[in-house]
Order: C-alpha cells, then sequence, then structure tokens
C-alpha cells in the first residue's frame, strides 16, 4: 500500500463530504468490484464500473442529501480501512439518518479493484487481516 494511495483515499472523501460522488470514479479498475453488507438495503456484489454505477444510481436516488465522511483511517497491506459517518435525508421521508460504518479499500497498480462497505467493526478488520 502506498502513501499514494492513501492519499486518493481522502481525496475521495473530502468529495464525498462535500455531497460529489462522481469524486474519484476515475481511480476504479474497469473491473473494480463493489460488495456491500447484506445488512445495508440493496447490498449484494456489483461487479465492473457498469455494476457500481448501477448500484449508485439507485442508492442515491433515494437521498435529498448525503454525504459520507471518513471518522479515521488504517492501512493493512494492500488494504485501507475507513471508518465512515454517512449522513442525508431520504428523499421521499423527509427523515434525517446517520448511519456509521466502515469500508475496506483494495488497490492493485493505483487502481481501486475492490471497496467493501462493511456495518461491524470485527468484520472490516478481519477483511483487512486476511
Amino acid at each position: 500500500m502506498s502513501d499514494e494511495d492513501l492519499a486518493t483515499v481522502a481525496r475521495i472523501y473530502e468529495g464525498w463530504e462535500g455531497g460529489d460522488f462522481t469524486f474519484g470514479v476515475a481511480a476504479f479498475d474497469p473491473d473494480a468490484t463493489l460488495v456491500v453488507d447484506p445488512g445495508i438495503p440493496d447490498g449484494g456484489v456489483f461487479e465492473g464500473l457498469d455494476g457500481i454505477r448501477t448500484y449508485m444510481t439507485r442508492f442515491l436516488e433515494a437521498w435529498e442529501s448525503l454525504t459520507i465522511a471518513a471518522k479515521s483511517f488504517k492501512q493493512s497491506g494492500d488494504a485501507i480501512l475507513v471508518a465512515v459517518r454517512q449522513t442525508g435525508v431520504g428523499k421521499e421521508s423527509g427523515v434525517p439518518v446517520t448511519l456509521e460504518y466502515f469500508q475496506v479499500w483494495t488497490f492493485r497498480d493505483g487502481s481501486v479493484i475492490r471497496l467493501e462497505s462493511i456495518l461491524r467493526e470485527e468484520k472490516a478488520l478481519a477483511a483487512i487481516d486476511s
């Protein structure tokens, strides 16, 4: 894991904290995989940029406003574990929601090849230690 990869992830969260979820798309490998914990609505495995785009479009349509901010970073091998806080207002409900969870970023040759969203910290720590 390079310092450059960590800087890339930090910049992505800067964009996401500002509500710009197009930020960082260029960092993803065309064959990247997104894994969303089954405990998160619409969870599953999404392959390639088209699969990730389909998931993100559907996910973002549910929100009037949304930000995802990094609370902390931990590097381990080829992965970066990020504790995140997601804050948003539901489009239909108007209800404000805050959710804290973890994301594990895996890089190869400077590109994101896998991004996992995981609800429980112990599962996220196991993912970076495997």
